[in-house]
C-alpha cells in the first residue's frame, strides 16, 4: 500500500486528464449497453408484430439510421480521445517516473554502484516501469470503467426481470472465492519473473561489454553455457508465472460458461410459458455478455495489476534507496576554493563489517602544492583521494577544503572545483567535441580547441575522419588509450578546476604517450593543488610532498631526496624500479 501511495505522487499531476479520460470512456461504455435495447425495439416492436411489409421496412431503415449514427458516427471520437488520453495519461507518468528515478540515481554514492549491476538498474528503469503503467491504465481507468458497464447492465437487466438476473449472477461468489485463493500466489510469481529479466540483464550489460576478453580466452562455449543457464532461470520462472496464469483463466472462463447455461434454460422456460417475450429474451442473453465480458476484464485486471504492484515494488524500492552521501543540513557553497587541504584524524571504511582502509591519517596541503601518495596497490592510495570529493564518506575524523569541514559543503560547489584525472577515464558514445564540453557543457568553440591543444590532443582529433565531430562509439572504443586519455584530460582543461586529482593517470600507457600526457599534466597542475596517486616514481619525483602508505597508514612523508637519504620504504621501491 506504501509504494501504492507513493506511486500516486505521480500521478497527482494529471488527475484532471484521469478524469477526462474516464469521462470519455463512460461514454465509450454506455454506447454498447445500448445495442440490447435496439435488438429487443426490432424484434418486439417491428419484425415479430403482425403489421405491413412496408411499415417494417420504413421502421427498420429509420432504426438503423439512427443505429448508424450512434455506433459508428458517434462513437469513433470517443473511441479515439479515450485511447489517446489514455495513453498520454500514463506515458507522461513513466516519463516523470524515469526522470525521477535517473536523478535520484545521480545522487547515490559510489557505494551503491559497488553493489549493483548496471544491467539489473537498467532493468529496473526501463521494465519495471514499463510494467507499471498498468496501475494507471487498469487499475485508475479501466477497473472503473468496467464497473460502471456492470452496474449499469444489472440494473437494466434487474428492471426487465429480476429472478432471470438472479439467475445470471449465482456464479459470482465463486468468481471472489476463485481470485482470492488463485491470485495470493500471482505475486511472488511475478515479482521472481521480473528478478529474472533484472540478472539476466545484468549478466548481458557486463558481459558483452567484456567481449574482447572472452575472446582472447576463447571462452566462448563457457559463455555460451553460462548465458544459458541464466536464461534456463528466467525460463523456469517466466514458465512458473505462465502455470499460474493458464490454470486461473481457465477456471475463470469456465465458471464464465455457466451463466448462459443457466440463463438459457430458465429464460427458454419464460418465453415457452409466455412470461418473456423473445425480444426481451435476446436483449437479456446480450446483456449477459456485456455482463462477464467487464467480469472477465476485471479478473484480468487482477492479473495485471498484481504483476504491475510486484514492478512497483522494485521501482521504489530503488527509488527509496537512501542517499548515503549528500548536502547536509545547512550546507553552503564555497565560492571560490583555495585548494587548501587537509586531513584530520581520518579513519575510513568502506562498510561497517569491513576492515579499516584508512587509519588515522593526517596530512595537510597548502594551496598550490603538489603531494604525491605512493605505496603497494591496496594501501589506500585511492581510497584516500576518493574522499576529497566525498565520493564516500569517513566514518571517524575531518577533511577540510580552505578550513571548512567538506561535509558542510554543498556537493556541487565541492566538487566543482575538482578535476579528476584516472588511469581509466570513462569516455561516452558521441563526438570528440561532446565528450570534452563535459568539462564545461557551456564552453564556446574556442575554449574546447585551447583546451585540446592544452592537452597535446588537438592535432590526432584533427587527423580524425570528422575532426572534433567523429564519433568515438561506446566508451570511447575507437581511441587509442593514450588518446582517450588526452581527450580526459581536455576536459579536466576546460574545467578548470582549483584542484587537480590524479589516480593512475599514466600507469597504463606506452613511453611515448606518456611522455605527451606528462607535458600536459605538469602544465595542467600548474599553479594548482595537486594530489597525485602514482606507481611510477619517477613521475613524481618533482612533488613537493610524497606520503608513503602502508595498509592505511601513512608510514613516511617528505621530499624525494629527503626520503631516498632516509632508505626507507619509498628508497626501497625507488630503487627497485630503478633497477
Amino acid at each position: 500500500m506504501k509504494e501504492f501511495l507513493l506511486y500516486f505522487r505521480f500521478v497527482k499531476p494529471y488527475r484532471k486528464l484521469v478524469a477526462l479520460t474516464l469521462l470519455i470512456g463512460a461514454l465509450k461504455f454506455a454506447i454498447p449497453l445500448l445495442l440490447p435495447l435496439f435488438l429487443k425495439y426490432v424484434l418486439d416492436g417491428i419484425l415479430l408484430p403482425p403489421i405491413p411489409v412496408e411499415d417494417k421496412i420504413q421502421q427498420l431503415l429509420t432504426v438503423i439510421g439512427i443505429a448508424f449514427v450512434v455506433f459508428v458516427i458517434v462513437r469513433y471520437p470517443i473511441e479515439y480521445y479515450r485511447q489517446y488520453f489514455a495513453q498520454l495519461t500514463t506515458s507522461r507518468i513513466l516519463f516523470d517516473l524515469r526522470n525521477r528515478l535517473y536523478a535520484h540515481l545521480q545522487r547515490l554514492s559510489l557505494r551503491f554502484y559497488q553493489n549493483r549491476k548496471s544491467g539489473e538498474i537498467i532493468s529496473r528503469i526501463m521494465n519495471d516501469v514499463e510494467q507499471t503503467k498498468s496501475i494507471v491504465e487498469t487499475g485508475m481507468m479501466n477497473i472503473w470503467l468496467d464497473m460502471f458497464t456492470l452496474t449499469i447492465a444489472l440494473v437494466i437487466m434487474a428492471n426487465m426481470d429480476p429472478l432471470l438476473t438472479l439467475t445470471a449472477v449465482l456464479v459470482l461468489p465463486f468468481y471472489g472465492y476463485a481470485v482470492k485463493k488463485l491470485y495470493k500466489r500471482l505475486r511472488g510469481y511475478s515479482r521472481a519473473r521480473s528478478q529474472a529479466v533484472a540478472e539476466m540483464q545484468g549478466y548481458l550489460s557486463e558481459h558483452v561489454g567484456g567481449v574482447p576478453v572472452v575472446k582472447s580466452f576463447t571462452l566462448e562455449q563457457y559463455e555460451q553455457e553460462q548465458f544459458g543457464a541464466k536464461n534456463s532461470r528466467f525460463l523456469e520462472r517466466a514458465l512458473a508465472l505462465t502455470r499460474w496464469n493458464a490454470l486461473t483463466n481457465a477456471i475463470i472462463n469456465t465458471l464464465t460458461e455457466v451463466a448462459p447455461l443457466l440463463v438459457l434454460a430458465y429464460g427458454g422456460y419464460l418465453v415457452a410459458v409466455g412470461d418473456l417475450t423473445i425480444g426481451g429474451f435476446v436483449a437479456f442473453y446480450g446483456y449477459l455478455d456485456r455482463l462477464y465480458m467487464p467480469l472477465r476484464r476485471l479478473v484480468n485486471a487482477s492479473t495485471e495489476l498484481t504483476q504491475a504492484s510486484a514492478s512497483l515494488e522494485r521501482v521504489m524500492e530503488l527509488l527509496n534507496e537512501k542517499e548515503d552521501v549528500a548536502d547536509m543540513p545547512g550546507a553552503s557553497p564555497i565560492g571560490e576554493a583555495r585548494g587548501d587541504i587537509e586531513f584530520r584524524g581520518v579513519w575510513f571504511r568502506y562498510n561497517e563489517n569491513s576492515e579499516w582502509v584508512l587509519k588515522d591519517i593526517n596530512l595537510a596541503v597548502e594551496p598550490g602544492q603538489t603531494v604525491a601518495l605512493v605505496g603497494m596497490s591496496g594501501g589506500g592510495k585511492s581510497s584516500l583521494i576518493s574522499l576529497l570529493p566525498r565520493f564516500f564518506d569517513i566514518q571517524q575524523g575531518e577533511i577540510r577544503l580552505d578550513g571548512r569541514d567538506v561535509r558542510s559543503l554543498t556537493l556541487h560547489s565541492l566538487r566543482s572545483h575538482i578535476g579528476i584525472v584516472l588511469q581509466d577515464n570513462i569516455l561516452f558514445s558521441g563526438s570528440v567535441r561532446e565528450n570534452i564540453l563535459l568539462g564545461d557543457p557551456s564552453a564556446a568553440e574556442a575554449s574546447i580547441i585551447d583546451a585540446a591543444k592544452r592537452a597535446n590532443a588537438h592535432d590526432f582529433i584533427m587527423q580524425l575522419p570528422s575532426g572534433y565531430d567523429t564519433e568515438i562509439g561506446e566508451r570511447g572504443v575507437k581511441l587509442s588509450g593514450g588518446q582517450k586519455q588526452r581527450v580526459a584530460i581536455a576536459r579536466v582543461f576546460l574545467k578548470d578546476p582549483a584542484i587537480l586529482v590524479l589516480d593512475e593517470a599514466t600507469s597504463a600507457l606506452d613511453l611515448e604517450s606518456e611522455h605527451l600526457i606528462q607535458e600536459s599534466l605538469r602544465e595542467l597542475a600548474a599553479d594548482r593543488t595537486t594530489l597525485i596517486v602514482a606507481h611510477r616514481l619517477s613521475t613524481i619525483t618533482h612533488a613537493d610532498q610524497i606520503i608513503v602508505i602502508e595498509n592505511g597508514e601513512v608510514a613516511e612523508r617528505g621530499k624525494h631526496d629527503e626520503l631516498m637519504a632516509a632508505g626507507g620504504a619509498y628508497a626501497r621501491l625507488f630503487n627497485v624500479q630503478h633497477l
